[in-house]
């Protein structure tokens, strides 16, 4: 064999032996992985965005949700997730695949990089769950002073921003999410939070209320159906 050749080939199985693991090095078991850029990338990126941006569903990033959403209600919906929504539960006593270290560790690395706790110092939000049902009627017209001039007459959409009244939309969406949307908008979108949809004039908690109300008022009993399942039992157009 050509000397230069074989000084090549000794060098290459050189460089790749240093390159693997030892024979006798311990497997990291999936449920024992506590590194949250993992745990985020695999398990909420997805929906949620690279680096806690937004993309499906809203950005965890976002400050002005981490400083109304405390540790043990984001837990909660990354343990049990949101039934009758795109959220699923993640963990393990849920029916999901991670343990509750690995969620505590998805919240603390949240709340640890992406958190700023004194942006809302001075500034009376609404808080992230209701104190007392919204109502309907005062909803409808809050809906108009607020939001109209973006998602347009009775919410079915404009070129600005989309429909907020679509079946499919309201059938996928809980009422809580509905408020948190409210509360924090969705920046990555150009949607703004409860100050920013009319200069000068900021969202009380009430209207906030008041507006989900309205919102959850025009979902649909059977999301999905153009009729009634008992229609369809009956065989009624």
């Amino acid at each position: 064999m050509n000397i230069r050749l074989s000084i090549a080939l000794i060098a290459l199985l050189a460089v790749t032996s240093c390159d693997r693991p030892p024979v006798d090095s311990p497997a990291v078991r999936p449920d024992g992985i506590l590194n949250f850029e993992y745990l985020y990338a695999r398990n909420c990126a997805g929906c949620h965005g690279p680096d806690g941006k937004g993309g499906a569903a809203i950005a965890l990033g976002d400050p002005v949700y981490l400083a109304i959403a405390d540790d043990a209600t984001i837990g909660h919906v990354i343990a049990d997730g949101v039934p009758g929504t795109a959220m699923p539960a993640f963990a393990q006593r849920s029916g999901g695949m991670l343990t509750d270290e690995q969620v505590e560790t998805i919240v603390t690395g949240i709340r640890t990089r992406w958190s700023k706790p004194n942006i809302l110092d001075g500034v009376d939000a609404p808080p992230y769950s209701a104190s007392s049902p919204g109502d309907p009627g005062r909803g409808a017209a809050a809906y108009v002073s607020y939001c109209s001039t973006c998602h347009g007459t009775g919410g079915h959409g404009t070129k600005r921003a989309s429909s907020i009244v679509d079946g499919s939309f309201l059938g996928l969406v809980s009422d809580q999410g509905l408020r948190t949307t409210v509360i924090v908008g969705r920046p990555e979108l150009g949607a703004p939070d409860w100050r920013g949809d009319v200069p000068g004039r900021t969202m009380s908690a009430q209207d906030v209320s008041d507006v989900v109300a309205w919102l959850v008022a025009q979902r649909p009993q059977f999301p999905g159906q153009p009729y009634s399942i008992e229609a369809q039992v009956k065989g009624q157009p």
